[in-house]
Protein backbone atom coordinates (compact mmCIF):
# COMPACT_ATOMS: atom_id res chain seq x y z
CA UNK A 1 0.00 0.00 0.00
CA UNK A 2 1.05 3.29 -0.88
CA UNK A 3 -0.01 5.77 1.54
CA UNK A 4 2.61 8.68 1.10
CA UNK A 5 1.10 9.32 -2.33
CA UNK A 6 -2.43 10.72 -2.94
CA UNK A 7 -3.02 10.18 -6.44
CA UNK A 8 -6.96 11.09 -5.89
CA UNK A 9 -6.84 15.12 -5.87
CA UNK A 10 -9.01 17.95 -4.93
CA UNK A 11 -10.19 18.68 -8.72
CA UNK A 12 -11.49 14.58 -8.93
CA UNK A 13 -13.63 14.90 -5.74
CA UNK A 14 -14.52 17.98 -6.15
CA UNK A 15 -16.58 16.75 -9.50
CA UNK A 16 -19.14 15.27 -6.91
CA UNK A 17 -22.11 17.75 -6.55
CA UNK A 18 -22.77 18.67 -2.72
CA UNK A 19 -26.31 19.27 -3.63
CA UNK A 20 -27.32 15.87 -4.98
CA UNK A 21 -28.82 15.18 -1.79
CA UNK A 22 -30.44 16.05 1.19
CA UNK A 23 -26.90 15.08 3.07
CA UNK A 24 -25.71 18.96 3.22
CA UNK A 25 -28.57 20.50 2.73
CA UNK A 26 -28.46 21.89 6.37
CA UNK A 27 -24.51 23.59 5.57
CA UNK A 28 -25.65 24.79 2.34
CA UNK A 29 -28.75 26.54 3.56
CA UNK A 30 -26.62 27.91 6.16
CA UNK A 31 -23.69 29.03 3.74
CA UNK A 32 -25.93 31.96 2.03
CA UNK A 33 -26.48 33.65 4.90
CA UNK A 34 -24.64 36.45 4.85
CA UNK A 35 -23.40 37.40 8.54
CA UNK A 36 -20.50 35.56 9.44
CA UNK A 37 -21.64 34.77 13.53
CA UNK A 38 -24.83 33.51 12.34
CA UNK A 39 -23.20 31.73 9.36
CA UNK A 40 -21.24 29.78 11.96
CA UNK A 41 -23.88 29.42 14.15
CA UNK A 42 -26.20 27.62 11.51
CA UNK A 43 -23.50 25.37 10.38
CA UNK A 44 -22.43 24.27 13.92
CA UNK A 45 -26.31 23.38 14.70
CA UNK A 46 -26.86 21.47 11.67
CA UNK A 47 -23.38 19.53 12.18
CA UNK A 48 -24.03 19.06 15.96
CA UNK A 49 -27.44 17.29 15.07
CA UNK A 50 -26.38 15.53 12.14
CA UNK A 51 -24.23 13.58 14.41
CA UNK A 52 -25.64 10.24 14.73
CA UNK A 53 -28.67 10.83 13.48
CA UNK A 54 -30.46 10.70 9.93
CA UNK A 55 -31.32 13.69 8.17
CA UNK A 56 -34.64 12.74 7.47
CA UNK A 57 -35.56 13.14 10.84
CA UNK A 58 -33.00 16.09 11.51
CA UNK A 59 -34.97 18.52 8.99
CA UNK A 60 -37.91 19.40 10.66
CA UNK A 61 -35.92 19.76 14.09
CA UNK A 62 -33.42 21.81 12.51
CA UNK A 63 -36.06 23.71 11.17
CA UNK A 64 -37.78 24.44 14.28
CA UNK A 65 -35.01 25.00 15.94
CA UNK A 66 -33.50 28.37 13.73
CA UNK A 67 -37.22 29.67 13.93
CA UNK A 68 -37.42 29.60 17.73
CA UNK A 69 -33.71 30.75 18.36
CA UNK A 70 -32.26 32.40 14.99
CA UNK A 71 -28.87 33.65 16.95
CA UNK A 72 -26.38 32.61 18.95
CA UNK A 73 -28.09 35.53 21.61
CA UNK A 74 -31.05 33.55 21.71
CA UNK A 75 -30.05 30.12 22.18
CA UNK A 76 -28.33 31.73 25.47
CA UNK A 77 -31.55 33.19 26.72
CA UNK A 78 -33.46 30.41 26.47
CA UNK A 79 -33.79 28.09 29.53
CA UNK A 80 -32.58 24.70 29.60
CA UNK A 81 -36.26 23.04 29.89
CA UNK A 82 -36.84 24.69 26.50
CA UNK A 83 -33.87 23.30 24.81
CA UNK A 84 -34.64 20.07 26.16
CA UNK A 85 -37.96 20.32 24.75
CA UNK A 86 -37.26 20.89 21.26
CA UNK A 87 -34.60 18.53 21.30
CA UNK A 88 -36.99 15.45 22.31
CA UNK A 89 -37.04 12.62 20.36
CA UNK A 90 -33.89 13.11 18.64
CA UNK A 91 -31.06 11.60 20.59
CA UNK A 92 -28.12 11.64 22.00
CA UNK A 93 -29.79 14.57 24.08
CA UNK A 94 -26.43 15.82 25.89
CA UNK A 95 -25.68 17.59 22.55
CA UNK A 96 -28.24 20.39 22.63
CA UNK A 97 -27.49 20.73 26.58
CA UNK A 98 -23.80 21.37 25.53
CA UNK A 99 -24.59 23.46 22.39
CA UNK A 100 -26.75 25.59 24.81
CA UNK A 101 -23.48 26.10 26.97
CA UNK A 102 -21.21 27.06 24.30
CA UNK A 103 -23.92 29.46 22.75
CA UNK A 104 -23.76 31.40 26.38
CA UNK A 105 -19.83 31.01 26.32
CA UNK A 106 -19.48 32.64 23.13
CA UNK A 107 -22.00 35.86 24.24
CA UNK A 108 -20.61 36.13 27.68
CA UNK A 109 -17.04 35.54 26.95
CA UNK A 110 -16.72 36.26 23.38
CA UNK A 111 -18.99 38.96 22.94
CA UNK A 112 -21.16 36.96 20.40
CA UNK A 113 -18.71 36.04 18.02
CA UNK A 114 -17.65 32.74 16.58
CA UNK A 115 -14.31 31.41 16.36
CA UNK A 116 -12.92 31.57 13.26
CA UNK A 117 -10.67 28.81 13.05
CA UNK A 118 -11.04 25.25 13.70
CA UNK A 119 -8.17 24.90 16.76
CA UNK A 120 -10.11 28.13 18.46
CA UNK A 121 -13.53 26.03 17.59
CA UNK A 122 -12.52 22.97 18.90
CA UNK A 123 -10.34 24.44 22.37
CA UNK A 124 -13.02 26.89 23.09
CA UNK A 125 -16.62 25.51 22.27
CA UNK A 126 -17.77 22.52 24.35
CA UNK A 127 -19.12 19.78 22.45
CA UNK A 128 -17.55 21.06 19.55
CA UNK A 129 -14.94 18.12 18.63
CA UNK A 130 -12.39 17.77 15.66
CA UNK A 131 -14.52 16.97 12.59
CA UNK A 132 -17.60 19.95 13.90
CA UNK A 133 -14.46 22.47 14.37
CA UNK A 134 -13.38 21.40 10.65
CA UNK A 135 -16.91 21.63 9.27
CA UNK A 136 -17.10 25.09 10.43
CA UNK A 137 -14.38 26.88 9.75
CA UNK A 138 -14.20 25.34 6.07
CA UNK A 139 -17.72 25.52 5.32
CA UNK A 140 -18.53 28.92 7.32
CA UNK A 141 -15.21 31.17 6.89
CA UNK A 142 -12.91 29.19 4.18
CA UNK A 143 -10.28 27.60 6.22
CA UNK A 144 -8.69 25.02 4.18
CA UNK A 145 -8.99 22.19 6.64
CA UNK A 146 -10.16 18.82 5.90
CA UNK A 147 -12.84 17.02 8.02
CA UNK A 148 -13.03 13.05 9.10
CA UNK A 149 -16.44 11.34 9.84
CA UNK A 150 -17.53 8.06 8.85
CA UNK A 151 -18.28 8.54 5.00
CA UNK A 152 -14.68 10.29 4.66
CA UNK A 153 -13.03 7.16 6.29
CA UNK A 154 -15.09 4.54 4.42
CA UNK A 155 -13.99 6.75 0.67
CA UNK A 156 -9.97 7.24 2.03
CA UNK A 157 -10.04 3.91 3.34
CA UNK A 158 -10.95 2.39 0.27
CA UNK A 159 -8.64 4.62 -1.81
CA UNK A 160 -5.60 3.57 -0.35
CA UNK A 161 -6.64 -0.21 0.81
CA UNK A 162 -6.01 0.47 4.45
CA UNK A 163 -7.15 -2.32 6.01
CA UNK A 164 -6.26 -1.45 9.50
CA UNK A 165 -9.24 -0.51 12.41
CA UNK A 166 -10.04 2.35 10.73
CA UNK A 167 -11.09 3.76 14.80
CA UNK A 168 -7.80 3.29 16.02
CA UNK A 169 -5.78 6.17 16.69
CA UNK A 170 -2.88 5.63 14.48
CA UNK A 171 -5.37 4.83 11.22
CA UNK A 172 -7.36 8.09 12.57
CA UNK A 173 -4.24 10.51 12.24
CA UNK A 174 -3.14 9.42 8.70
CA UNK A 175 -6.78 9.90 7.90
CA UNK A 176 -6.77 13.20 8.93
CA UNK A 177 -3.48 13.46 7.60
CA UNK A 178 -4.67 12.92 3.78
CA UNK A 179 -7.72 15.06 4.20
CA UNK A 180 -5.66 18.16 5.14
CA UNK A 181 -3.22 17.57 2.14
CA UNK A 182 -6.82 16.89 -0.12
CA UNK A 183 -8.51 19.73 0.74
CA UNK A 184 -9.07 22.26 -2.31
CA UNK A 185 -8.01 25.34 -0.78
CA UNK A 186 -9.50 27.55 -2.91
CA UNK A 187 -12.94 25.91 -1.92
CA UNK A 188 -12.59 24.50 1.05
CA UNK A 189 -16.12 23.83 2.68
CA UNK A 190 -17.24 22.79 -1.33
CA UNK A 191 -14.43 19.98 -1.23
CA UNK A 192 -15.04 18.71 2.46
CA UNK A 193 -19.18 18.88 1.12
CA UNK A 194 -17.98 16.77 -2.01
CA UNK A 195 -16.22 14.54 -0.08
CA UNK A 196 -18.92 13.15 2.56
CA UNK A 197 -21.37 13.82 -0.26
CA UNK A 198 -19.39 10.97 -2.15
CA UNK A 199 -19.57 8.61 0.97
CA UNK A 200 -23.09 9.14 1.66
CA UNK A 201 -24.25 8.48 -1.75
CA UNK A 202 -21.63 6.56 -3.57
CA UNK A 203 -19.25 4.96 -1.18
CA UNK A 204 -21.81 3.64 0.56
CA UNK A 205 -20.87 0.80 3.25
CA UNK A 206 -23.00 -1.38 1.31
CA UNK A 207 -23.14 -2.04 -2.46
CA UNK A 208 -21.23 0.54 -3.41
CA UNK A 209 -21.71 2.56 -7.00
CA UNK A 210 -18.22 2.09 -8.14
CA UNK A 211 -19.24 2.13 -11.69
CA UNK A 212 -20.43 6.07 -11.04
CA UNK A 213 -17.50 7.08 -8.67
CA UNK A 214 -15.33 10.00 -10.36
CA UNK A 215 -12.50 8.91 -8.36
CA UNK A 216 -12.62 5.13 -8.85
CA UNK A 217 -9.33 5.53 -11.31
CA UNK A 218 -7.49 6.46 -8.13
CA UNK A 219 -8.98 3.90 -5.70
CA UNK A 220 -6.63 1.09 -4.96
CA UNK A 221 -9.61 -1.20 -3.45
CA UNK A 222 -11.50 -1.45 -7.00
CA UNK A 223 -7.87 -1.39 -8.82
CA UNK A 224 -7.83 -4.95 -6.70
CA UNK A 225 -11.08 -5.81 -7.93
CA UNK A 226 -10.26 -5.07 -11.53
CA UNK A 227 -7.11 -7.63 -11.29
CA UNK A 228 -9.01 -10.01 -9.90
CA UNK A 229 -11.19 -10.03 -12.62
CA UNK A 230 -8.92 -9.52 -15.08
CA UNK A 231 -7.05 -12.65 -13.33
CA UNK A 232 -10.42 -14.54 -13.82
CA UNK A 233 -10.83 -14.18 -17.25
CA UNK A 234 -7.52 -14.92 -18.27
CA UNK A 235 -7.36 -17.99 -15.84
CA UNK A 236 -10.15 -19.45 -18.41
CA UNK A 237 -7.82 -19.39 -21.63
CA UNK A 238 -4.99 -21.16 -19.54
CA UNK A 239 -3.16 -18.02 -18.90
CA UNK A 240 -2.67 -16.97 -15.02
CA UNK A 241 0.00 -14.43 -14.23
CA UNK A 242 0.23 -13.93 -10.57
CA UNK A 243 -2.35 -11.15 -9.26
CA UNK A 244 0.12 -8.50 -7.18
CA UNK A 245 -1.21 -7.58 -3.47
CA UNK A 246 -1.67 -3.82 -3.97
CA UNK A 247 -2.56 -4.12 -0.28
CA UNK A 248 1.02 -5.19 0.48
CA UNK A 249 3.01 -1.98 1.23
CA UNK A 250 6.60 -3.97 1.93
CA UNK A 251 7.16 -2.75 5.43
CA UNK A 252 6.36 -5.66 8.05
CA UNK A 253 3.96 -4.38 10.81
CA UNK A 254 2.58 -1.44 8.67
CA UNK A 255 -0.23 0.16 11.36
CA UNK A 256 -2.19 0.69 7.95
CA UNK A 257 -2.32 -2.80 5.93
CA UNK A 258 -4.91 -5.36 6.98
CA UNK A 259 -3.79 -8.11 9.60
CA UNK A 260 -2.47 -11.65 8.30
CA UNK A 261 -5.35 -13.15 10.34
CA UNK A 262 -7.65 -11.06 8.25
CA UNK A 263 -6.84 -11.27 4.62
CA UNK A 264 -9.01 -10.01 1.79
CA UNK A 265 -12.08 -11.78 0.56
CA UNK A 266 -12.53 -11.67 -3.20
CA UNK A 267 -16.58 -11.93 -2.30
CA UNK A 268 -16.46 -8.67 -0.72
CA UNK A 269 -14.81 -6.43 -3.23
CA UNK A 270 -14.17 -2.87 -1.85
CA UNK A 271 -16.37 -3.44 0.88
CA UNK A 272 -13.12 -5.24 2.58
CA UNK A 273 -12.50 -1.89 3.50
CA UNK A 274 -12.42 0.04 5.82
CA UNK A 275 -12.29 -2.55 8.61
CA UNK A 276 -13.75 -1.94 12.02
CA UNK A 277 -12.92 -4.02 15.67
CA UNK A 278 -15.86 -5.85 16.87
CA UNK A 279 -18.37 -3.30 18.83
CA UNK A 280 -19.30 -4.28 22.31
CA UNK A 281 -22.59 -5.57 22.80
CA UNK A 282 -24.66 -3.01 24.78
CA UNK A 283 -25.08 -3.24 28.88
CA UNK A 284 -28.40 -4.71 29.39
CA UNK A 285 -30.15 -2.78 32.33
CA UNK A 286 -33.46 -3.32 33.56
CA UNK A 287 -36.16 -0.17 35.27
CA UNK A 288 -39.61 0.02 36.69
CA UNK A 289 -41.41 2.27 35.79
CA UNK A 290 -44.64 3.06 37.14
CA UNK A 291 -47.49 5.01 34.98
CA UNK A 292 -49.09 7.28 38.08
CA UNK A 293 -52.66 8.45 36.75
CA UNK A 294 -55.45 10.49 37.90
CA UNK A 295 -58.48 12.37 36.52
CA UNK A 296 -57.84 15.58 36.33
CA UNK A 297 -60.67 18.91 36.87
CA UNK A 298 -61.77 17.92 33.54
CA UNK A 299 -62.46 14.10 33.63
CA UNK A 300 -59.54 13.81 31.60
CA UNK A 301 -56.58 11.62 32.47
CA UNK A 302 -53.30 13.60 33.86
CA UNK A 303 -49.92 11.82 34.49
CA UNK A 304 -47.27 12.02 37.03
CA UNK A 305 -43.85 13.16 35.45
CA UNK A 306 -40.66 13.18 37.58
CA UNK A 307 -37.07 14.99 36.22
CA UNK A 308 -34.04 13.54 36.22
CA UNK A 309 -30.64 14.26 37.27
CA UNK A 310 -29.15 17.18 35.47
CA UNK A 311 -25.77 14.79 34.53
CA UNK A 312 -25.68 11.57 33.24
CA UNK A 313 -28.30 9.56 31.07
CA UNK A 314 -31.17 11.55 29.68
CA UNK A 315 -29.98 14.81 32.12
CA UNK A 316 -32.86 16.69 33.10
CA UNK A 317 -35.82 15.41 30.43
CA UNK A 318 -38.79 13.96 32.35
CA UNK A 319 -39.92 10.62 32.87
CA UNK A 320 -42.69 8.58 34.89
CA UNK A 321 -41.04 7.58 38.27
CA UNK A 322 -38.39 4.88 37.85
CA UNK A 323 -36.02 2.86 39.79
CA UNK A 324 -33.46 0.51 38.10
CA UNK A 325 -33.55 -3.00 39.03
CA UNK A 326 -30.60 -5.76 39.40
CA UNK A 327 -30.62 -8.23 36.93
CA UNK A 328 -32.97 -11.79 37.01
CA UNK A 329 -35.23 -10.27 39.79
CA UNK A 330 -38.24 -12.08 40.25
CA UNK A 331 -41.62 -9.89 39.47
CA UNK A 332 -42.85 -10.57 43.05
CA UNK A 333 -39.63 -8.35 44.06
CA UNK A 334 -39.50 -6.12 41.32
CA UNK A 335 -42.79 -5.37 42.43
CA UNK A 336 -41.73 -5.02 45.84
CA UNK A 337 -39.27 -2.33 44.53
CA UNK A 338 -41.16 -0.29 42.67
CA UNK A 339 -43.91 0.13 45.27
CA UNK A 340 -41.09 1.44 47.99
CA UNK A 341 -40.00 4.23 45.59
CA UNK A 342 -43.27 4.66 44.98
CA UNK A 343 -44.48 4.94 49.12
CA UNK A 344 -40.86 7.26 48.99
CA UNK A 345 -42.69 9.93 46.64
CA UNK A 346 -46.33 9.70 48.02
CA UNK A 347 -45.45 9.52 51.95
CA UNK A 348 -48.01 6.36 52.22
CA UNK A 349 -47.70 3.15 51.53
CA UNK A 350 -48.30 1.33 48.11
CA UNK A 351 -48.70 -2.40 47.88
CA UNK A 352 -47.41 -3.82 45.54
CA UNK A 353 -49.77 -6.30 44.67
CA UNK A 354 -52.01 -3.06 43.25
CA UNK A 355 -49.75 -2.41 40.58
CA UNK A 356 -51.16 -3.52 37.52
CA UNK A 357 -48.53 -5.04 34.97
CA UNK A 358 -48.98 -3.59 31.79
CA UNK A 359 -45.57 -5.34 29.77
CA UNK A 360 -41.91 -4.79 29.18
CA UNK A 361 -40.76 -2.03 26.57
CA UNK A 362 -37.23 -2.06 24.80
CA UNK A 363 -35.57 0.70 24.05
CA UNK A 364 -32.14 0.30 22.73
CA UNK A 365 -29.54 3.58 23.64
CA UNK A 366 -26.44 3.94 21.72
CA UNK A 367 -24.64 1.47 24.40
CA UNK A 368 -27.26 0.59 26.70
CA UNK A 369 -29.84 -2.50 25.69
CA UNK A 370 -32.56 -0.72 27.93
CA UNK A 371 -35.63 -2.71 28.96
CA UNK A 372 -38.79 -1.23 31.01
CA UNK A 373 -41.04 -3.15 33.24
CA UNK A 374 -44.04 -1.15 33.37
CA UNK A 375 -46.80 -0.43 35.75
CA UNK A 376 -49.41 1.41 35.97
CA UNK A 377 -51.54 2.73 39.28
CA UNK A 378 -54.24 4.78 39.12
CA UNK A 379 -55.27 7.31 42.07
CA UNK A 380 -58.37 7.96 43.29
CA UNK A 381 -57.80 11.03 44.93
CA UNK A 382 -54.52 13.55 46.20
CA UNK A 383 -51.29 12.99 47.00
CA UNK A 384 -48.91 15.11 48.47
CA UNK A 385 -45.51 14.83 47.38
CA UNK A 386 -42.36 15.16 48.78
CA UNK A 387 -40.93 18.41 47.94
CA UNK A 388 -37.58 17.51 48.75
CA UNK A 389 -37.49 14.89 46.17
CA UNK A 390 -36.87 15.23 42.53
CA UNK A 391 -39.26 18.11 40.35
CA UNK A 392 -42.41 16.65 39.99
CA UNK A 393 -45.71 17.89 38.53
CA UNK A 394 -48.96 15.83 36.85
CA UNK A 395 -49.41 16.59 33.19
CA UNK A 396 -52.41 15.75 30.29
CA UNK A 397 -51.55 13.81 27.77
CA UNK A 398 -50.59 16.38 25.50
CA UNK A 399 -48.90 18.38 28.05
CA UNK A 400 -46.56 14.90 28.20
CA UNK A 401 -46.10 14.89 24.12
CA UNK A 402 -44.85 18.56 24.64
CA UNK A 403 -42.70 18.31 27.72
CA UNK A 404 -38.71 17.34 27.43
CA UNK A 405 -39.76 13.55 27.26
CA UNK A 406 -37.76 10.57 26.04
CA UNK A 407 -38.54 8.72 23.24
CA UNK A 408 -38.43 5.91 25.30
CA UNK A 409 -41.13 7.27 27.91
CA UNK A 410 -43.42 7.59 24.90
CA UNK A 411 -43.37 4.24 24.22
CA UNK A 412 -44.08 3.77 28.00
CA UNK A 413 -47.48 5.86 27.86
CA UNK A 414 -48.45 4.18 24.23
CA UNK A 415 -47.98 0.45 26.18
CA UNK A 416 -50.14 1.82 28.96
CA UNK A 417 -52.47 3.37 26.39
CA UNK A 418 -52.66 0.44 24.26
CA UNK A 419 -53.40 -2.02 27.69
CA UNK A 420 -56.64 0.30 28.50
CA UNK A 421 -57.75 0.32 25.30
CA UNK A 422 -57.65 -3.48 25.06
CA UNK A 423 -59.36 -4.11 28.69
CA UNK A 424 -62.34 -1.69 28.16
CA UNK A 425 -63.13 -3.39 24.71
CA UNK A 426 -65.99 -5.71 25.05
CA UNK A 427 -65.18 -9.48 25.35
CA UNK A 428 -66.70 -11.16 22.80
CA UNK A 429 -69.39 -14.07 23.46
CA UNK A 430 -69.09 -13.06 27.04
CA UNK A 431 -72.60 -13.39 28.71
CA UNK A 432 -71.69 -11.47 31.92
CA UNK A 433 -73.95 -8.69 32.63
CA UNK A 434 -71.57 -5.05 32.56
CA UNK A 435 -72.94 -3.11 36.25
CA UNK A 436 -72.87 0.32 36.48
CA UNK A 437 -70.36 1.45 38.49
CA UNK A 438 -70.37 4.40 41.15
CA UNK A 439 -69.11 8.01 39.97
CA UNK A 440 -65.44 8.08 40.49
CA UNK A 441 -64.82 4.20 41.79
CA UNK A 442 -62.89 2.03 39.61
CA UNK A 443 -59.76 2.29 37.45
CA UNK A 444 -59.03 4.30 34.00
CA UNK A 445 -59.30 0.64 32.68
CA UNK A 446 -62.59 -1.02 33.97
CA UNK A 447 -62.09 -3.78 35.98
CA UNK A 448 -58.24 -4.61 35.65
CA UNK A 449 -56.87 -2.14 38.45
CA UNK A 450 -57.76 -1.18 42.23
CA UNK A 451 -57.06 2.70 42.76
CA UNK A 452 -55.11 3.40 45.65
CA UNK A 453 -57.42 4.36 48.41
CA UNK A 454 -59.54 1.13 47.68
CA UNK A 455 -56.38 -1.32 47.86
CA UNK A 456 -55.50 0.85 50.84
CA UNK A 457 -58.77 1.28 52.36
CA UNK A 458 -59.04 -1.11 55.40
CA UNK A 459 -61.14 -4.45 54.35
CA UNK A 460 -64.99 -4.49 55.79
CA UNK A 461 -66.89 -7.47 57.37
CA UNK A 462 -68.09 -9.73 54.89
Amino acid sequence: MDCSILHAGPSAVGSVSPCSSHFTFFPLQAAAEPDADRRGYAVWVSEIMLQQTQVATVIDYYTRWMQKWPTLQALAQASLEEVNELWAGLGYYSRGKRLQEAARKVVSELAGRMPRRAEELQKLLPGVGRYTAGAIASISYGQATGVVDGNVIRVLCRLRCIGADSSSPAVIDRLWDMANVLVDRSRPGDFNQALMELGATVCVPKSPLCGECPVKQHCQAWRRVEKEQAFASQKLFGKAPPVTDVEDCGVGDCPLCPPATEPWDSSLGVTNFPRKAAKKPPRAMRTATCVLERRGCHGAPEYLIVQRPSSGLLAGLWEFPSVPLAQDLQEEKEREELADHLQAWMGQPVAAKGLQFIGEVIHIFSHIHQTYVVYSLHLDGDVTLDPALSPSRWVTEHEFHASAVSTAMKKVLKAHEKQCRKESRPVKGSKRKREAKAPGAGSPCPGTQLSLRAFLRAPTAP
